[in-house]
């Protein structure tokens, strides 16, 4: 059983990881989405759960409103169709956000409003072919899903070498790397992450095929 599952995942890897958002083919660490928010604003772990929550609401609700008013439209609009509405789902993340952070969303600055013309939300509109509904909605929330977890991730990282803690709460005596909290910080965190997930893909690929070809 377990090699023949084995054949199918070896005979099928390419499609499977092109589909696949949320860990063969994630946004941020593969496909260089998302990284504005990522590197600049999220250097702490309350900065990335107010964009996660932005982020959760305007991915996917983005993509399939877009997705079902791209229809008929002109191929040269669907960016503005893709912008627009997300700066008017965009309101409804805001006052979510307020309600939930309070001020606390000011730490993200202008990152927020932001996401209204990140290419992780608005991306879909360049492919001349239309969207169904359906994939609209599965790859939103596996978009979705693949940029909070890089997002979350990177974030942890970076507040714990950079101050030392997790959510304000101490868990080292000092800052063992506070450079990680700046933005040349992020970017040297998003890389590495980057390097490693690609290498994990690629030895999980590579252990799959050894056991594809095992008689």
């Amino acid at each position: 059983m377990r090699r023949n599952l084995s054949v199918y995942l070896s005979e099928n890897m390419d499609r499977l990881m092109r589909r696949d958002r949320f860990f063969f083919n994630n946004p941020v660490f593969l496909q260089g989405l998302g990284l504005a928010p990522v590197v600049v604003a999220a250097y702490d772990l309350h900065n990335a759960l107010v964009l996660s929550l932005a982020a959760a609401i305007l991915l996917t609700p983005t993509r399939v409103i877009a997705a079902l008013l791209c229809r008929r439209c002109y191929l040269r609009f669907r960016g503005a169709v893709y912008t627009l509405t997300a700066a008017v789902i965009y309101i409804a993340a805001w006052f979510c956000c307020q309600a939930v952070f309070g001020v606390g969303i000011q730490s993200v600055g202008l990152y927020l409003p932001m996401l209204v013309v990140e290419p992780i939300i608005i991306k879909r509109y360049e492919r001349a072919k239309q969207e169904r509904l359906s994939t609209a909605l599965r790859k939103g929330l596996l978009t979705t899903a693949g940029f909070l977890l890089a997002l979350l991730l990177t974030a942890a990282i970076r507040e714990l070498l950079g101050a030392g803690t997790l959510l304000g709460a101490p868990v080292f005596s000092g800052a063992p790397l506070p450079m990680t909290q700046l933005t040349c910080g992020g970017f040297f965190v998003v890389g590495l992450l980057a390097a490693l997930w690609r290498g994990m893909r690629n030895l999980f690929k590579k252990i799959v095929t050894m056991e594809a070809n095992t008689k």
